[in-house]
């Protein structure tokens, strides 16, 4: 995983609250790197996930998440979180994750999220909708609106 596969970042700095005794930022603070990076992915692309749930009365729930430690992140380090949609399943989206220090190629760690879209009464997998599809492919040349 390069920066060039991707065209998004969001950008952080890691602040005293997120490191550990060694320095470090937290392990579980990655994942909410991930979850902040994501949603400012989704409203780069236009898409305003928690508006069209509850329209839809369908949200995604998280099904897999996977972070990959490559290089230590510091106190006050200026980094920036990567994110796009790597593909799609008939009810799931896979979105891949990266961190990378600000401006810089220097891949720090890596992610992956599985989310599976679930109807809220049933809590049961439906079809991400086209149109859903469709924003996502509009942005990401790798992806295909009817993918």
């Amino acid at each position: 995983m390069t920066r060039n596969d991707f065209s998004f970042f969001h950008p952080f700095r890691v602040r005293y609250s997120e490191i550990d005794a060694q320095g470090v930022v937290f392990n579980a603070h990655y994942l909410t790197y991930y979850d902040t990076g994501t949603t400012e992915y989704f409203r780069w692309i236009g898409w305003d996930q928690l508006a069209d749930a509850k329209v839809s009365g369908i949200d995604f729930h998280v099904a897999k998440s996977v972070v990959e430690y490559k290089v230590p992140i510091r106190l006050d380090q200026d980094i920036e979180v990567a994110a796009r949609v790597d593909r799609f399943g008939n009810s799931s989206m896979t979105i891949d994750l990266a961190i990378f220090p600000k401006g810089s190629d220097t891949l720090l760690a890596t992610g992956e999220l599985v989310w599976v879209y679930v109807d809220q009464t049933t809590h049961k997998s439906v079809r991400i909708p086209d149109r859903i599809r469709a924003m996502f492919a509009a942005r990401e040349t790798h992806l295909t609106a009817d993918a």
